[in-house]
């Protein structure tokens, strides 16, 4: 495959047996990294300069990459010289290098520019490719935490999702969570986002801010950690999770960070936004995130925050198989440990365990292979292995392999490694068999580390973003009129005054703004009102709490029901702020005493207490006593008394049917003896008949007398059986008169049943109204309430 036909032109393919190039190049598929890539080398071996490469062939495709620069080396992406002139190479030559060989920084030039142009040459590059990556793409230099190139206001971080919060709240917790993480690792704080109380409160407070779609700046966030706008976090109070002095403790520590002189660098410069610091939609761009200049907790800060914020961007993206962006970690040590947890390493994690879906792909490089977490870089789908220092380095190499892919030769590979030079590398893709190769020369010139001062020579002046023109025949907003009612200090009030605690509960429902600066006047109310009805067994006391916004001469819809407690009510007016100048009289006891009368008024004609009433049983509900919950007293109830009704039922039925059974017993007991006397009657008839036929057979004389007894048995026979037939009669009598007695008796216990069940069901509400001395106003006061400025009325 040619070099121009697409794909990353990484370098050439090396005989493994003679160690000579093939003359075939090596050129991977862009979409082969949307599985990851991890590049790992001894310093010496040529792996900064795969990482140039890699960069300079995404570039070309139209990917931009976001570069996370520890050692300060992929700066040198910005030098792409078309022109291969010596004067290009000269600024950036090392002047104790020219001494070293005894020559001049002109002549070192000279020699290096030669020395490029034959490098790109034997690989087949000429200037045309070089103009082409100079001209179709950008390489921009960000300092976060100083002004020598683009500065990165990471801090900005702290803004609101524009897409607001609960779109993917998920997202949005591990965002927070490494930015918590990140800033109190930075203040050399605990940083664990379980088990430490500080950092679960920080992150309930931009939570918080974040659903309301409020953005919070250092000041702010610092302001609530000692006073959270909320009272509870999990089941316990704030002050028992976390107690004020600790909240004071841990707001002046991170404020001991934030007043640093050197702190103000980290506030200015673009925004950490991901589409904004990559150009998403415009020229592709490498957008290299210099770190050099930092210490490692700076440098956990930044990349737990940029990796973060990456997280959350590619989440929104599109699903995708092709590489649409790429992330490059020129130096992975410390940022994904195989034991330790720096905030860094979630991140980290998440990106290599989903964002091929969204054609994300990130390639790490490292020199230290015991440092990196193997079991999560299993994830990646291509190795680039260079030169390696220690037979515990290749150990470990052949470890993260054999977990990448099970089917791995491990003696053959170990043999490759062994035998690399510098700039030989072995590729392992899980999409092809094992690969030896030597890396292309890199289009930039790879001057090495480069320093701030090096650094503000590429950036130079950036222009300042013009201000946007106004349109014609409209003045500038005044914000005189706005402010002509307001004044920094509070109006005098005849009643009692307070200032709303901003982690008032019912803060929104009033219209609140915790974070207002501009404090309104609304009346805050307390009153003690009875409901007495001797009907209903009603007399029941309770306090009615509201507050009265806006203030006016008239109550009107202003009456705000809300249940607040001390704790809502400062007594001490905040530091700073501005106050509304309201349009009543709030200095005349008159005011505060007709708004009290209009208050009572209003409760008169409009507060009831609702109670429940059965007219059948002449129940009524308890204060509190839910409709449901009556209904099941009143079944209750007419189960009761359907129970005694039916007890008297049964003792009026009991004589009856007690005499009925007396009757069916004897009928039974005669009806017994009768079968018994049948029995016997027929037994003897039997044995005399066979007797008389036996005489007559054996010739004895047949007289009349003898056929007139046997007749006589047969009719006494006949009689016993009718009569026997008459006590059954009389028992079925007996029987029948139960059942009729038994169904009367169910029928009576139905119809009590079902009427009492009926009565239960006629509920109805009853409205108790108040009289003017069940009215007591307890407290009647002014409270200030925050708005934001725009929002006040």
């Amino acid at each position: 495959m040619g070099i121009e036909q697409g794909g990353l032109y990484l370098g050439g393919l090396v005989d493994p047996e003679t160690g000579e190039r093939t003359g075939e190049p090596l050129v991977v598929e862009s979409h082969h990294l949307t599985t990851h890539g991890v590049i790992v080398g001894m310093t010496g071996s040529g792996k900064t300069g795969l990482g140039v490469d890699l960069i300079e062939e995404a570039l070309l495709q139209g990917i931009p990459c976001l570069v996370i620069d520890p050692k300060g080396d992929m700066g040198n992406l910005a030098l792409t010289f078309p022109e291969l002139r010596p004067e290009d190479f000269q600024p950036w030559m090392d002047p104790q290098e020219a001494r070293r060989q005894g020559t001049t920084v002109t002549h070192l030039a000279a020699e290096t520019a030669a020395r490029w142009r034959d490098g790109l040459a034997s690989w087949g590059i000429g200037p045309d490719r070089l103009r082409r990556l100079r001209t179709d793409a950008e390489v921009l230099l960000y300092t976060p935490g100083s002004q020598a190139g683009i500065p990165l206001n990471v801090v900005g971080s702290l803004a609101a999702p524009r897409s607001g919060f609960d779109e993917d709240p998920e997202t949005y917790r591990d965002e927070i969570e490494s930015l918590v993480s990140s800033l109190l690792t930075l203040a050399d704080l605990p940083a664990d986002p379980v088990a430490d109380p500080g950092h679960i409160l920080i992150s309930s407070v931009i939570e918080e801010a974040w659903r309301r779609g409020e953005d919070l700046d250092l000041a702010g966030l610092l302001g609530r950690i000692v006073d959270p706008p909320f009272r509870q976090l999990g089941v316990f109070e704030v002050d028992q999770f976390v107690p004020r002095d600790h909240r004071t403790r841990l707001a002046m520590r991170l404020n001991g960070l934030i007043a640093s002189p050197s702190f103000a660098a980290w506030l200015e410069g673009d925004p950490l936004d991901v589409p904004v610091v990559l150009g998403w939609g415009g020229k592709p761009r490498a957008a290299v995130i210099y770190l050099a200049h930092l210490s490692e907790a700076e440098r956990q800060f930044v990349v737990t925050l940029l990796l973060s914020k990456v997280v959350s961007w590619m989440r929104r993206l599109p699903g995708s198989s092709d590489l649409k962006a790429l992330i490059y970690m020129d130096e992975m040590f410390g940022f994904c440990p195989p034991t330790a947890e720096p905030p860094s390493k979630k991140p980290i994690l998440t990106i290599l365990k989903q964002a091929r879906a969204y054609g994300v792909g990130l390639v790490a490089a490292t020199q230290n292979p015991v440092d990196l977490d193997y079991k999560a870089m299993s994830n990646a789908g291509m190795w680039m292995v260079g030169r390696l220092q220690t037979e515990r380095d290749k150990a470990r190499i052949l470890e993260a392999l054999s977990s990448a892919s099970g089917d791995v030769d491990v003696a053959s590979l170990d043999r490759r490694i062994s035998g690399l030079g510098k700039r030989r590398f072995l590729l392992y893709s899980t999409r092809s068999h094992p690969r030896l190769f030597e890396t292309r020369w890199a289009m930039s010139y790879l001057a090495g580390p480069l320093t701030r001062d090096q650094i503000g020579t590429l950036v130079g002046e950036r222009p300042t973003t013009p201000r946007a023109p106004q349109p014609a025949g409209e003045e500038p907003a005044s914000n005189e009129s706005a402010a002509a009612d307001l004044t920094p200090v509070a109006p005098r009030s005849a009643v009692a005054t307070h200032w709303m605690d901003q982690a008032a509960p019912w803060a929104s429902t009033v219209g609140a703004d915790p974070t207002g600066t501009v404090w309104e006047a609304a009346g805050v109310a307390r009153v003690r009102i009875r409901y007495d009805d001797r009907a209903a067994g009603v007399d029941h006391a309770e306090e009615y709490e509201a507050v009265i916004y806006p203030l006016g001469d008239e109550l009107g819809d202003n009456l705000i029901s809300v249940d607040h407690d001390p704790r809502d009510l400062r007594d001490s007016a905040p530091a700073d702020g501005r106050y509304r100048i309201p349009e009543v009289d709030i200095s005349s006891p008159a005011f505060w005493k007709s708004l009290g009368a209009a208050l009572k008024r209003h409760l008169d004609d409009n507060a009831t207490l609702t109670v429940f009433k059965n007219p059948a049983l002449g129940l009524y509900s308890r204060v509190g006593e839910t409709e449901e919950e009556f209904r099941v007293r009143c079944r209750q109830e007419a189960e009761r008394r359907a129970d005694a009704e039916v007890a008297k039922l049964r003792d009026r039925y009991a004589g009856r049917i007690e005499r009925v059974r007396h009757r069916l017993a004897a009928a039974e007991r005669r009806v017994a003896e009768l079968e018994v006397d049948v029995k016997t009657r027929r037994q003897q008839e039997v044995v005399a008949g066979a007797g008389s036929l036996l005489r007559l057979f054996l010739g004895g004389k047949l007289r009349s007398t003898g056929l007139s007894g046997a007749a006589s048995r047969r009719a006494q026979t006949r009689r016993t059986e009718e009569r026997l037939e008459s006590a059954r009669m009389k028992v079925d009598d007996a029987e029948a008169d139960i059942a009729e007695l038994e169904d009367e008796l169910a029928d009576q216990i139905t119809s009590t049943v079902e009427r009492w069940a009926e009565a239960a069901e006629e509920v109805e509400p009853v409205e108790i109204g108040l009289e003017s001395d069940d009215i007591e106003i307890e407290s009647l006061d002014l409270l200030w309430i925050p708005k934001a400025a725009e929002n006040s009325v």
